[in-house]
């Protein structure tokens, strides 16, 4: 079976910005699914001995809450970034610098692997 031939990926700032606003809204639903298991898990809870059994899944839906944070903040930097950059008119509408890539494949990473 041959190879798929490469796709041509056109970036312009209406296409960037979409994809940024669709991570941005996964990240706000899994923090609130996250926050929702995370008060669901702390009603169980009425004695010491049930923080043993309750006390695991608390501490994973915290990592997913903190990673959600942590998406926020690098989603902002890219979006100033590219604010800037377009207001001062130094690059031009889908060029990206070394680090707003890097970001990107980040996010793109992460989505995927919580998928």
């Amino acid at each position: 079976m041959p190879r798929p031939k490469k796709k041509d990926i056109n970036l312009t700032q209406e296409s960037l910005l979409g994809l940024l606003q669709e991570i941005y809204n996964e990240t706000v639903e899994q923090r609130t699914t996250a926050i929702r298991i995370q008060n669901k898990m702390m009603m169980f809870l009425k004695e010491a001995t049930d923080m043993a059994l309750i006390g695991p899944v608390l501490k994973e839906q915290q990592k997913i809450i903190d990673s959600a944070i942590e998406k926020k903040i690098q989603l902002s930097k890219i979006q100033s970034s590219i604010l800037q950059k377009n207001v001062s008119g130094d690059v031009k509408v889908g060029s990206l610098d070394d680090d707003m890539k890097e970001q990107l494949n980040q996010l793109l990473n992460q989505a995927k692997n919580n998928e």
